[in-house]
């Protein structure tokens, strides 16, 4: 009996061969591996539902968590989505929540379902300044004009 060439992946380690093999694979443009290539890809889906617990994760969670996979920064977030500094800033901090656009970019970009990213989750208020709060300097007298 001859040995498998792939077997159901056990390990982080494994999941990561098999994900070099299949983009390798990919690339090659050799179309005589077809079977080869769908049987990476339902290994590595299988891993893939069986460990990923994105549902645990809020979107912003999930998207920082992602952004440190793929080795981006913020800017290539702004590249990515379209939109300005202040804006990626602004949605990383809790201080905006994220568009359907930015949604349906960001499930193509990572591969994943447009759900994983559009889940309520909760908003950081802006600061605002308490209206109690003492005021840093005094109130001008008014001066009589004659």
């Amino acid at each position: 009996m001859s040995q498998l060439k792939y077997k159901v992946i056990a390990n982080k380690t494994q999941y990561n061969e098999y994900c070099n093999k299949l983009e390798e694979l990919v690339f090659s443009g050799d179309t005589r591996v077809k079977d080869e290539i769908g049987l990476l890809t339902l290994l590595i889906e299988k891993w893939d539902a069986d460990h990923n617990t994105f549902s645990d994760l809020d979107p912003i969670q999930l998207l920082h968590a992602l952004m440190k996979d793929h080795k981006l920064k913020s800017s290539d977030l702004v590249a990515i989505l379209g939109v300005s500094k202040g804006y990626v800033s602004e949605i990383l901090h809790y201080k905006k929540g994220l568009s359907k656009d930015a949604i349906r970019i960001l499930a193509s970009r990572f591969k994943l379902s447009q759900e994983a990213f559009n889940r309520p989750y909760p908003l950081k208020k802006a600061d605002k300044p308490t209206p109690n709060a003492p005021r840093t300097r005094k109130p001008r007298r008014k001066t009589a004009t004659a």
